[in-house]
């Protein structure tokens, strides 16, 4: 018994020695260090705004405890970037220990001061990692765009805006009533996450048929992360005195509602939509109530409900695509087109809506009906049309509404890959889509493309 005593006490007193035992530095230069990457890479930031942050990890892969002589980021405070070493903000980093087989974590981050040019530019540095005589460099690279900056900015007169640099909106941008803002060709306007574009006056918008010269309303998160995320900014509202809106080559994308409209003034149309795209839209692609919208050759895709009206108005989409599928950031649960003459069953309101040469299809059994009429009864005009259009119904409801129509057939989309973001909405030389137009006076399609030189038109924004 004492002798097992004994040897109880010896086990413990060496457990006690090696617990105490500290783990001793590996000072040999062929120690082994790695990082996550050899290079960080930030997509466009806009000068003055800062970037999102970046990280890469430094890997001991040794057995013994390193120590990091020094961590330098070596355009010093003078640089763009901006390093945080485990928590630590700085820019020189000394006696950074290691332990065996851990990691640590360096968060970048760049804010570019503005320069004279008007297009894009590059700064780079890097980031100096020195142990046991030997430097390591992490690489650096941003591009930094000069851009037209404002933050909760009203327009109080009649303004232009054209393709010199970018227009960044932080906090949100009003034009006031009786007051037109008009945009022109190529410009390309990037809103934060709190900057809702609210037109209380006149919004002209004039792009071009070429992909560089349409306007693009988008988020001003370019990072490859979160570029293409729906509901990036609040999207654009035209209040109830706002009035004569145009909107021509118009790319609207990655909001949480695309255009929202209430309410209109004068007999004209409150917005004009020709040759637009509105997509990856979060809540809805086009919101009206009690509005009016004449759209032509337009696309309005992938949104969480593609067209919502409500409260009655007055409405004409002609050559238009419908259409949604599931994706990465969106389910298609609802109907591409809903329309009701009621804001709620007490407010009832006359409604006509007519619908020529457009594709309405949703992928996928969750939703049978794409099309949804809700018609509340009341004494006030109702004329809702359907004519020659393509579209997707399990129920036989609303037939009626329905002439020299195509349903339940696939529209044979030229190219379409949701897991690879891949929706290319032409068509295919066989889908019954083509050909099964009427002429209505409309001569191009969303490309430009001349429509029904041969034959009668194609449905949906594309001519084949």
């Amino acid at each position: 018994m004492k002798y097992m005593q004994k040897s109880i006490v010896v086990v413990l007193l060496i457990l006690i020695v090696f617990s105490c035992r500290k783990i001793s530095f590996i000072n040999s230069p062929n120690a082994s260090l790695s990082f996550s990457t050899d290079t960080l890479h930030f997509d466009t930031a806009f000068t003055t705004t800062g970037s999102v942050t970046q990280s890469f990890k430094i890997f001991n892969q040794n057995d013994q405890k390193l120590r990091l002589s020094q961590i330098q980021l070596i355009g010093g405070s003078a640089s763009p970037f901006k390093i945080n070493v485990d928590g630590t903000a700085g820019v020189n980093f000394s006696g950074v220990e290691l332990e065996p087989g851990d990691s640590i974590y360096v968060f970048v981050s760049v804010t570019i001061n503005p320069n004279t040019s008007n297009l894009p530019f590059v700064v780079t540095d890097s980031i100096l990692v020195s142990y046991n005589g030997n430097n390591k460099y992490l690489q650096l690279q941003a591009y930094g765009q000069n851009a037209h900056f404002f933050r909760n900015k009203r327009i109080t007169a009649d303004t232009i805006w054209n393709n010199n640099l970018p227009f960044v909106i932080l906090g949100g941008l009003s034009v006031d009533s009786n007051v037109t803002l008009t945009i022109n060709k190529g410009c390309k306007i990037y809103t934060h996450a709190d900057a809702p574009l609210v037109i209380n006056g006149s919004l002209k918008v004039n792009g071009g048929v070429d992909d560089s010269t349409r306007v693009v309303f988008s988020g001003d998160r370019l990072d490859p992360v979160y570029r293409d995320l729906p509901a990036g900014w609040p999207g654009i509202t035209f209040t109830t005195s706002s009035i004569n809106n145009v909107l021509t080559y118009v790319i609207i994308k990655n909001a949480y509602q695309g255009i929202v409209t209430q309410s209109s003034v004068g007999d004209s149309p409150k917005i004009t939509l020709n040759q637009c795209i509105i997509d990856n839209i979060y809540d809805a692609g086009i919101v009206s109530v009690a509005s009016s919208i004449k759209a032509v050759n337009c696309l309005i895709s992938n949104c969480g409900n593609n067209i919502s009206i409500a409260g009655g108005g007055l409405y004409s989409f002609d050559f238009c695509t419908v259409a949604s599928y599931a994706t990465d950031y969106i389910d298609h649960k609802k109907p591409v087109l809903f329309l009701s003459n009621s804001y709620n069953e007490n407010l009832v309101f006359a409604l006509i809506a007519h619908f020529r040469n457009c594709i309405f299809y949703g992928d996928g059994g969750i939703v049978p009906n794409e099309l949804i009429v809700d018609k509340k009864a009341t004494a006030a005009p109702f004329d809702v049309a359907f004519e020659n259009v393509l579209y997707k119904n399990k129920d036989d409801t609303i037939d009626s509404l329905f002439t020299n129509s195509i349903k339940n057939q696939l529209p044979e989309f030229d190219s379409i890959d949701a897991g690879r973001r891949i929706f290319n909405f032409r068509l295919k030389p066989t889908s019954p889509a083509i050909n099964k137009g009427v002429f209505t006076g409309n001569t191009i399609d969303l490309d430009g493309k001349m429509r029904g030189t041969l034959n009668l038109p194609d449905l949906g924004c594309y001519e084949q």
